[in-house]
């Protein structure tokens, strides 16, 4: 009996470590899709392209890869205006064309996977940190290093958000965006320009996700691929736009996913976490933390 609370203990905890890191890969979707509306299904694509450049400082420079993400997310961001842009006055200054945006998205995925791989050819690869192999034993609780660092920066991540967006006008631009432009005007906002920040951001938090990614498993360019649904879904879980909610989501998930792979498989895994999700907007259709 001893052993399998012991065996609960830790699948719990490994699921909470595990759930920083789905909310680090999925603050960027809630922020394009929950708040701009902007299917951003390229969103991952994005992510491995951060993992690929904490991966070159790494084993170039041996700089730590976290620490370089930080440092090229001003780029991200400026990446993220641009595609914003281009966004804004193919599709969005004419009218709501979900289908052609989406194919923009799609074409950008695709044109960063093929880059990736014409660059660093299909082999995973690794970055070395010292926190990567070590544990910290509390107990009979095992705090692995390669999860418990990126849950650590994920969380900074997402309250450093949550402070901008609550307590500065531009965050609280962006969080009246999607639901009243007219009143974003008024306010002498340009709602173009608040989008333009907002999906900077987004892409932004991709380059610190992308380093988080590399920390916990070694990556190839298609990898972002198994990532499209599980981001997705925890947005839509959360409550499209709230980042507590995203958050609170991410978590829910990783405990699932963690206690369904040590009791009953790793292969039941997706099954299971999708389930439950379904059950939980069957429950609550606005997500866990949307607005009813």
């Amino acid at each position: 009996m001893d052993i399998s609370l012991d065996l609960l203990g830790n699948a719990v905890i490994s699921g909470l470590l595990l759930g920083g890191f789905y909310a680090a890969v999925t603050i960027g979707i809630t922020i394009s899709f929950g708040m701009l509306d902007v299917v951003n299904i390229a969103h991952p694509a994005f992510i491995i392209l951060g993992s690929y450049i904490a991966y070159l400082a790494n084993s170039t420079l041996g700089v730590d890869p976290i620490l370089a993400s930080v440092v090229v997310a001003p780029a991200f961001y400026a990446l993220g205006a641009v595609i914003y842009q281009l966004y804004y006055v193919a599709f969005e200054r004419h009218g709501d064309k979900p289908l052609q945006g989406l194919a923009f998205f799609f074409g950008l995925l695709f044109i960063t996977e093929v880059t990736l791989v014409l660059v660093f050819g299909v082999d995973y690869r690794l970055v070395e940190a010292p926190y990567i192999g070590p544990s910290l034993h509390l107990g009979l609780i095992e705090l692995p290093g390669r999860l418990l660092v990126p849950c650590l920066v994920a969380l900074a991540m997402v309250g450093a958000l949550h402070l901008f967006t609550s307590r500065t006008f531009i965050g609280r631009a962006i969080l009246a965006v999607a639901q009243d432009q007219m009143a974003l005007r008024l306010m002498a906002a340009d709602p173009v320009r608040i989008k333009r920040i907002a999906f900077g951001l987004s892409i932004a938090t991709a380059s610190v996700a992308g380093a988080v990614l590399i920390v916990i498993q070694p990556v190839e360019p298609s990898i972002g691929r198994d990532y499209i649904g599980r981001v997705f879904a925890i947005c839509v879980m959360g409550g499209l736009g709230s980042f507590a909610g995203t958050l609170a989501a991410a978590m829910i998930l990783g405990i699932v996913e963690s206690l369904t792979a040590t009791f009953y498989g790793p292969s039941w895994t997706p099954a299971v976490a999708f389930g439950f999700l379904l059950i939980t907007l069957a429950i609550r259709p606005s997500g866990l933390f949307g607005r009813t």
